[in-house]
């Protein structure tokens, strides 16, 4: 059968409606080539000892070699599916292809053979990233930025083989890609990364793709009546200068209303939309909400938060290249994201593996309108096992406490912290715009008025090692600031690691006077949510001592006022499965 005949089996789409679109890449930052690294004696050979050291436990990763950011994970007829950039030759970035597991309940995992691989003139240098859209009738189609002969970056598609297949094992690419070609008109350089499409009032499809013009970050808006034949939209649909490029942009609904997930098509007054972007030149993530006119297929962001490198954000840590799927199974919006690791290159190389996936999240939106809630996908309570709890323990100034009885190396830890005062609290310099600075200016063991309180996790037996993340309450002009940190400088004493301090303010009511917080602990990342999801923070670190059965927890308080741990569970958490 030819590629026609299936496409018309598939998707219906009539021959006649089918049209063929006709400077070098730069490749910067994630996209470093290291040929020397990629051979069979650096990760290629199956017979290589895979170090188990500092590998999670119920975290996504592939057994060996570089994964980074998710591809359109989607869900289809039962099943979950996770598309994923991966190198199948070494633990470092090169050879891309679409890497592809499924999933029963997005924590056991079971691995099948690359989706799509470098092969035909649109893709050859390279499948880099994209999305899946379900098109109705159960139809799924993959849009991915393909890199061709001539080094640039063009856009494809690819259909699955077998409809009747719910793993979607085989895909096929079309010779009538690429779909959309950037032209004279776009930088073919930085054009990459299509979004999950959405079906207009109007009947067209629309897709929206990473850009820059000069240093202004943009996304092209692309129409289509029939998923074959794009038009540019002459404006993009949004675009904020001296941003850089936009990598994996997101654009998505979220109701006013509970935590339910909208279907990225769904259109109404009774929502805002979410536009998210990947920014290369400072390698984190910030995101907008606002209103989308779709007769007219504009975005205005509202004037909530800021709307550029200083803005909101999914993650103030180690997340990047997230992409969002609708699950409607559980009415739900889930977003995944990659947590990159912060060691050497010649340590990945070593081990054999570099990259994971952060656990996925539900993401909704925050009664107040003016940003998003998200929290692990409630799955992951399905590993949770031996708990240990404590109940209204008072923390004096320079106390820390150990929560001894679970594997602290892997672990499910939820707490609410309380206090019976803030009048402790110190100042707030409102030049203090950045909070990543004040963490680090600040740290977790210089005594404060109200915190730092929070966690040790990964701690060595006498501290030789831990990652703190914790609180600290300021007293603005009008009222209370948290701050919430996660600190990696005092992670390991193995010298050569990127060791960071990361923080985000936590926009919250303190008039209850409690503060949670909830934090994955899974041997080399920390995966932190403030505020019941207001703030989230992911840490890599690489303790030496605190690994496996040597790891300790601890809560502590570094402040003059005295807080309670009103409530404490910390479960010890099994491994997912992932073959």
């Amino acid at each position: 059968m030819n590629f026609f005949t299936l496409l018309a089996i598939l998707f219906g789409f009539s021959f006649c409606s089918l049209f063929i679109g006709n400077g070098p890449v730069v490749v910067q930052a994630l996209h470093k080539i290291y040929p020397e690294l990629q051979s069979l004696e650096n990760g290629n050979d199956t017979t290589t000892e895979i170090k188990q050291l500092h590998r999670t436990g119920f975290h996504f990763q592939p057994h060996h070699h570089w994964m980074n950011g998710p591809n359109g994970p989607m869900y289809f007829k039962g099943i979950y599916h996770l598309f994923y950039q991966y190198n199948p030759e070494g633990a470092v970035w090169g050879n891309i292809v679409w890497a592809h597991s499924i999933s029963k309940d997005l924590i056991n995992w079971k691995s099948l053979k690359p989706a799509l691989s470098p092969s035909k003139p649109f893709d050859i240098n390279g499948c880099w990233s994209g999305s899946a859209t379900v098109l109705p009738g159960l139809k799924p189609v993959i849009l991915y930025t393909g890199i061709d002969t001539q080094n640039r970056q063009v856009q494809n598609y690819a259909i699955p083989a077998n409809l009747s297949d719910p793993h979607l094992t085989e895909w096929v690419k079309s010779d009538n890609n690429p779909i959309v070609d950037p032209g004279t008109e776009v930088n073919s350089s930085a054009f990459r990364d299509p979004s999950t499409a959405w079906l207009t009032l109007n009947g067209h499809w629309n897709t929206i793709i990473g850009s820059r013009s000069e240093q202004t970050g943009m996304a092209y808006l692309y129409r289509s009546r029939d998923f074959l034949n794009w038009t540019k939209v002459e404006q993009p649909l949004h675009s904020v200068p001296n941003t850089g490029m936009w990598e994996c942009p997101d654009f998505y609904p979220v109701s006013h209303f509970g935590r339910f997930g909208l279907d990225t098509s769904v259109m109404g007054n009774w929502f805002k939309h979410v536009l998210k972007v990947s920014l290369e030149m400072t390698r984190y993530e910030y995101y907008t909400l606002g209103k989308y006119y779709p007769m007219t297929d504009k975005y205005v962001p509202d004037n909530t938060s800021a709307d550029g490198w200083s803005g909101l954000r999914y993650d103030y840590g180690n997340f990047y290249a997230s992409k969002s799927f609708y699950d409607p199974m559980k009415k739900r919006r889930v977003l995944w994201g990659w947590a990159n690791e912060s060691d050497s290159v010649q340590d990945d190389v070593s081990k054999g593996w570099a990259g994971i996936q952060a656990i996925p999240r539900t993401v909704w939106l925050d009664p107040n309108g003016k940003q998003l809630l998200q929290w692990p996908v409630m799955e992951l309570n399905r590993l949770r096992r031996k708990i240990v709890m404590m109940l209204n323990q008072k923390l004096v100034k320079g106390q820390n406490v150990e929560i001894k009885g679970i594997t602290a190396a892997q672990a499910d830890v939820e707490v609410i912290f309380s206090f019976s005062s803030l009048d402790n609290a110190e100042a707030f310099d409102p030049s203090w715009v950045d909070a990543q600075a004040v963490c680090s200016q600040l740290g977790s063991t210089a005594q404060g008025g109200v915190g730092p309180f929070g966690l040790l996790t990964l701690a060595s037996e006498n501290l030789e090692e831990f990652t703190p993340v914790f609180f600290r309450i300021f007293k603005a002009e009008a009222n209370h600031v948290v701050l919430m940190c996660s600190d990696a400088r005092s992670s390991s004493l193995k010298d050569g690691l990127y060791k960071p301090t990361f923080a985000g303010f936590v926009d919250i009511d303190l008039s209850s006077k409690k503060l949670s917080l909830r934090s994955l602990i899974d041997h080399s990342v920390i995966e932190s949510f403030g505020g019941g999801g207001k703030t989230c923070i992911t840490s890599r670190v690489y303790p030496t001592k605190a690994v496996f059965g040597d790891a300790h927890l601890h809560v502590f308080n570094n402040g003059t006022e005295s807080i309670t741990v009103e409530y404490l569970s910390a479960w010890s958490m099994r491994s997912a499965r992932v073959n």
